[in-house]
């Protein structure tokens, strides 16, 4: 199983040296198209990406120099990049949805000298908020255009470009609902062994068009973008996604994978089908992760699409950690995310602390080379590793005698209802076979007689009537849950359901809004 990577490209240390022999190995390869038609080749890319880094090192940037940038996606933003790790700054991208409190956060945490945004984008004002973010810190950062006037000059007058792919060159944060956002380190190293990993699982080629539709400011922006480096093909970039839009981009450039997460899949399903099929002739492949992935939106595609779903999963602190293939069964893909990467040395472990025999669930714990090098606030190192070294990732799940791992939910995710744990996964699965189910969150809320209680948020399916009580707890008999995993409590959102940037539905918010509510349970089956 997987694809083949040269190991001209595997032995790089850095992203520059990465670029640089894959521009030698497909000089003239397309790289990058973005929705607008504009395009790179590998070349072209290699000496723009040369000439802004030699105008940012002209601004003062040079090796180590913290740099904040908030931007979409889209060509410059990935020059930029690229610009910076010539340089061997250390970049922290951040997500176009934070806001004041969290960017201020990240500029002060890291210590950003200079901040680069997009201006005014999507009808806000990126520039406003990041100077008002950093007023009250000494030194000021310096904020910059990052969106389309990126400085140049000559790269005749750069340093020679860092070789220590083991620095700490990137920081990425984890969104904070309650708390501050958590800035994890990584390396090049950490993330090219992710983004290889997931070209070798993926069984990608030369041949093959990618996609980006989700901020490259996500960690799964360096995933993709060694992904393309690492094989020599290019990618479709979608700066503000719709889904016929994007759809319109893939089929006018041929696009052979795309993807993001569950919801891009539904998304582009929808589109296919409202199109009358064959929207994207060249399509390989849906592949994605950040999110559980029901096995009902594996069948559906592969029913009306005729393609597979390759679903993966990773996390910022370790951007892949098991992917999906092509060539794996239905089965594996549908009920599964995948076997470990390359490297990636996967460990299920039982309350009790011992390592769980194949199908028995525990949490997933993780290491190897796409690990990151701990948080910049070392105060929340200690919890976060085991005695092994291993990343305790606070996911629940099993690893099957065929290598593979299924999710089961997170430690945190975990209703408890009088005693019982009752993994909120394995309800959403049964409510997303039903017709009537667009999305679901099986979330537990608090109650003074069970401890928690079970309540499905259900969004309503295009052209379908709300899922009734009876009818919900009639699927749930029928797939065999016990008595006690069934919702107690239904809830129809009215509109959808709230997600962040990565399209993850925030489960917090949901619970906020119904902890408080009236409820009355309409069925006395509950012991």
């Amino acid at each position: 199983m997987g694809g083949e990577v040269s190991e001209q490209i595997l032995d790089a240390t850095t992203f520059w040296e990465l670029l640089e022999r894959r521009t030698a190995l497909s000089p003239d390869r397309l790289f990058l198209i973005d929705d607008a038609g504009r395009q790179l080749t590998y070349r072209e890319f290699r000496d723009k990406a040369e000439k802004v880094a030699a105008g940012l090192h002209g601004l003062g940037i040079t090796e180590g120099t913290p740099v904040t940038w908030e931007l979409p996606t889209r060509i410059e933003t990935i020059v930029l990049s690229f610009a910076l790790s010539r340089l061997g700054a250390v970049q922290n991208p951040i997500i176009h949805i934070y806001r004041h409190r969290e960017v201020g956060f990240c500029i002060a945490q890291t210590g950003a000298r200079f901040v680069f945004t997009p201006g005014v984008w999507d009808d806000f004002d990126y520039r406003a908020m990041a100077t008002e973010a950093s007023r009250d810190l000494h030194p000021r950062p310096q904020i910059l255009d990052g969106y389309a006037n990126l400085p140049e000059g000559d790269p005749q007058e750069l340093p020679p470009a860092p070789t220590d792919g083991d620095a700490v060159r990137w920081i990425y944060y984890t969104s904070g609902t309650t708390s501050d956002p958590k800035g994890v380190k990584h390396s090049d190293k950490t993330l090219m062994a992710a983004g290889t990993g997931l070209a070798l699982a993926l069984e990608t080629n030369a041949d093959d068009m990618g996609t980006i539709a989700f901020p490259y400011a996500h960690i799964g922006g360096p995933d993709f973008i060694v992904m393309l480096l690492a094989d020599g093909f290019g990618a479709i970039l979608i700066e503000k996604f719709t889904p016929a839009g994007a759809v319109a981009a893939y089929a006018e450039h041929g696009a052979t994978i795309v993807g993001g997460s569950t919801a891009f899949y539904q998304m582009f399903l929808a589109q296919d089908q409202q199109l009358g099929g064959g929207s994207m002739p060249r399509l390989r492949a849906m592949a994605g992760g950040g999110a559980p992935k029901p096995p009902e939106i594996f069948f559906e595609v592969k029913e009306k699409m005729g393609i597979p779903i390759a679903h993966g999963y990773g996390m910022t602190e370790c951007p892949m950690i098991s992917q999906g293939s092509p060539s794996d069964t239905d089965e594996q893909l549908a009920h599964t995310e995948g076997a470990p990467i390359r490297g990636c040395e996967v460990t299920i472990v039982t309350a009790d602390g011992a390592v769980a025999a194949p199908g028995v669930e525990g949490e997933v714990r993780v290491f190897g080379p796409m690990l990151f090098k701990g948080y910049t606030d070392t105060g929340l190192n200690a919890e976060a590793f085991d005695e092994q070294g291993r990343f305790c990732t606070g996911d629940l799940g099993v690893e099957h005698a065929d290598g593979h791992v299924t999710l089961t939910g997170r430690v945190k995710d975990v209703i408890i209802r009088k005693g019982e744990n009752i993994s909120a996964k394995e309800v959403e699965d049964v409510l997303y076979s039903l017709p009537s189910v667009e999305n679901a969150a099986v979330i537990g809320l608090p109650d003074s007689e069970r401890g928690e209680r079970v309540c499905a948020v259900i969004e309503t399916a295009a052209g379908h009537s709300d899922l009734t009580f009876a009818e919900m707890s009639a699927a749930c008999r029928e797939a065999g849950l016990m008595v006690q995993k069934t919702p107690e409590q239904l809830e129809i959102y009215n509109g959808p359901l709230p997600r962040n940037a990565t399209m993850k539905i925030l489960k917090y918010e949901l619970r906020d809004q119904y902890k408080d509510k009236q409820w009355q349970s309409k069925d006395k089956q509950w012991p």
